[in-house]
Parts: C-alpha cells; structure tokens; sequence
C-alpha cells in the first residue's frame, strides 16, 4: 500500500465526513465517480469471490476460495477477504473495496446486522477491513450489490425504478429508484422472500409460514422433486433413474438439466415455481410500480422454463390488468458476477467521496501551516 494511501485512511475527520454522506448523494453520482478500479467481494455460505472491476464494469481479475469451515469465527472470514485483496493489489492498484453480503447490513452500510448462513451478528464488518487494507471500504447487502450491477451493466439499463428478485436457496431482492438503492430505514429491505403467501403454509426457515421462498426458490424446487421421487410416483422415474435410487442427490442443477432435455416433471415443476414467482412479482408491481423486474440467481439459469410461467402468471394476477402498462420482466444479465461487480462500482464512490475529502482536509492544513508557519501533517 502507498503511503499517500496510508495517510487518506489515518485521516479520521475526513473519513468521519465520507460516511456522513453515504447514501445522501448516491443518485447520479456514478457519473462523475473515478475512473479507477476497485475491487469488488461477494460472499456467501459456500464461497467468497473477490475480483478487480474497472469503472465499465469489466472483471480485470478474478479470484475464488471456499467460505472456511462455513465461517465459524467471523476472524475466518475477514482474514480470507484481507488475503485475496492484498493478492489483487500485488497486480492492480485498488483504490477501494466493496463488499456484498448475504444478510442483513443497517442503513450505514458499516455492519452486518445478521447472516443467515455465516456467524456474523452485529458485526462491524467495515471498521475492522478498513483497519486492515488501509483503503475505504463500502459494505452492503448482496442482492443491493447484485441490482446496482444489473441496473449499470446488465438487463436493467435504462430503466429508472427497477426491481431485483434472486432466486437461490431462498429469495432475494432490492429495489432501485432514480439510480437510488432503497435500504429502508434501517438497511434491510428488499427482503421479499419472506413476504407471506399462503397462510398456515410450508415452514420457513425464518420462523414463519407460508412465506413466498417455500414456493419459488431453489429450495422449493429441490424440495417437491424429492417428495415425489420418496413417493414413488411414476413421474419421478427418470429423475429416480439417474440418481441410481438416491433421493439426497437430487439437486437443483440436475432438475435444470433435466428440464432442458424435456423431463415431463422437471419441466412441471419450474413452471410450477415460475407460477408462484409470476404471482409474487404482480403483488410487488401492485406495491412498487417499476418498470422492470430482474431475475438472477441460480435458479434463474433454467431460462424460459422458468421465466415464460412467470411472465403469464404476472399477466394474469396483475391489479388492474389490461388498463395500465405492464413491466419488463427480464433474465439478469451479468450471472454469478452480478454481486462482486456491483459492490466494486458502488465502491468507486465511496473511493470519489474519500478523496475528495482527504483533498479538503490536506488544503486546510495547508492554509494552517501558511497562517501560522507550522509544518502540514505527514509532509
């Protein structure tokens, strides 16, 4: 790290500024934020991927490593994510970090309130990265990360209010309005998964029922195909047939492939869950009036087989149907990526914010030493 780089992070008025403002001026500005790469960290119960991105959204380098023993002490974590920035550094000069996670982070973006699959509670995430890279450090939640990329680079640009949905294990999503993510109050929206369905119905990993990620989600669909495979049902056989009999091998990429070969009930059940995530996204169109909805995560691989259910359940729930526009519904572009771009970009305004900040705050002790004859810290 340089020592100019050392001296922006010890510079603790400026950096108190920078944080004041997050979230105040993020509209537009990507526009006038430096062009200059950033890395960018997603991480998830199984995996942390860390890569450098340029201001066009361009993977420069790519690294990935296995989330250590499912993140038992958040030290593991963190010291993983310190080692594959300090690696990027040794061949790209990084100007900041940001970091996509898979939970709750509050409204400063500075900690991770909960993370349903690492053992972060309340966990000051960016104070302690920041202490160790020495470089500003922007965290937010994954599917946030995830949105902003899509909304930059991917499927949703040109829309002005968009709306974020990844199906994976469970349901993800965000919202942006006017080139704006919409945190909420206290950081954790978007967290539509959870919005109950059907009353009294499957149980949640959340503590409730009937939530929309029991219907459509990777969970969901891995979920059905062993109940009917456990029952025997005559359907089942050809998915029975290539596990050899072993129902725990069932996996959401085997249900997909065999979708694709034609899978009668493969096929059966994306469009089952593509059903229920139509009727999830007219309950959101009827809350949130964007002009596009997104879908990404790995679920969304399956394509058409799941997207064309989707898109004529949304037709056919939507409130006031046949008198008002109706919005995009699109796959995401950008694939497992999406979320290690969009914390990079977002980033590279924090990276503007601080500079601008160090750059006051170094012209003011200039102006002191002047006045006053005295040296300027650090010169």
């Amino acid at each position: 790290m340089s020592v100019n780089r050392e001296r922006v992070y010890r510079g603790g008025a400026a950096r108190t500024t920078v944080w004041q403002n997050v979230g105040r001026r993020e509209r537009r500005s990507h526009l006038t934020a430096p062009r200059v790469p950033t890395v960018g960290i997603d991480i998830g119960g199984t995996k942390v991927m860390a890569g450098v991105v340029d201001a066009d959204g361009v993977i420069l380098e790519k690294l990935r490593t296995e989330t250590p023993d499912k993140s038992k002490s958040p030290k593991v974590v963190e010291d993983t994510i310190v080692e594959l920035v300090l690696d990027l550094s040794e061949r790209h000069d990084v100007h900041a970090v940001g970091i996509g996670a898979a939970g709750w982070v509050d409204a400063d973006r500075s900690r991770v309130l909960f993370a349903p699959h690492l053992a972060w509670r309340d966990e000051p995430l960016r104070e302690r990265l920041s202490e160790r890279l020495l470089v500003p450090v922007m965290v937010d939640n994954d599917a946030n990360t995830a949105a902003w990329a899509e909304w930059r680079f991917g499927a949703g640009r040109g829309e002005d209010d968009l709306v974020m949905i990844t199906l994976g294990t469970g349901i993800g999503g965000a919202i942006l309005e006017d080139g704006q993510v919409k945190r909420g109050r206290y950081g954790v929206a978007g967290e539509f998964g959870h919005m109950q369905v059907v009353p009294g119905g499957h149980r949640c990993a959340c503590g409730n029922r009937g939530c929309w990620e029991q219907y459509s989600s990777g969970n969901a669909l891995v979920r059905e195909a062993r109940e009917m495979a456990a029952a025997d049902s005559p359907v089942a056989y050809g998915i029975i047939d290539r596990v050899g009999g072993s129902i725990r091998d069932i996996t959401g990429p085997l249900i997909t492939e065999l979708a694709r070969e034609g899978d009668p009930m493969c096929v059966e059940l994306f469009q089952d869950i593509g059903q229920w995530l139509g009727v999830g996204i007219a309950n959101l169109a009827a809350a949130l009036d964007p002009s596009c909805f997104v879908i990404g995560g790995g679920v969304s691989a399956a394509d058409d087989l799941l997207i064309a259910p989707a898109r004529d359940a949304f037709r056919r729930t939507l409130t006031g149907r046949g008198y008002r526009p109706e919005a995009r519904i699109a796959k995401a572009e950008l694939g497992p990526e999406a979320g290690m771009v969009g914390a990079a970009d977002l980033a590279r305004l924090v990276a503007r914010r601080f500079r601008r900040a160090n750059r006051r705050r170094v012209e003011r002790y200039e102006r002191y030493g002047r006045v006053y004859g005295r040296p300027v810290a650090g010169s």
